[in-house]
């Protein structure tokens, strides 16, 4: 396995969670908000943050895999 398939797979996996894991964090906000509990803003703030470096893992990882020829 070559640098570049390794680079694929780790910015591939990492985009995945990332956008999984900040889709989790937006669910929160929304009931954070609905139940008038808390800070939803903040958490609004880092769900959106995950979710686009997620996108941006995602495209690196397209990246790679062209640059891979395979």
């Amino acid at each position: 396995m070559n640098i570049l398939n390794i680079k694929w797979l780790f910015f591939s996996i990492l985009g995945l969670l990332l956008v999984g894991f900040g889709l989790s964090i937006f669910g929160e906000a929304i009931i954070v908000k609905y139940e008038n509990k808390g800070d939803w803003f903040l958490l609004g703030t880092i769900s959106l943050i995950t979710v686009n470096s997620g996108l941006c893992f995602l495209g690196q990882a397209i990246i790679e895999k062209i640059k891979g020829g395979s």
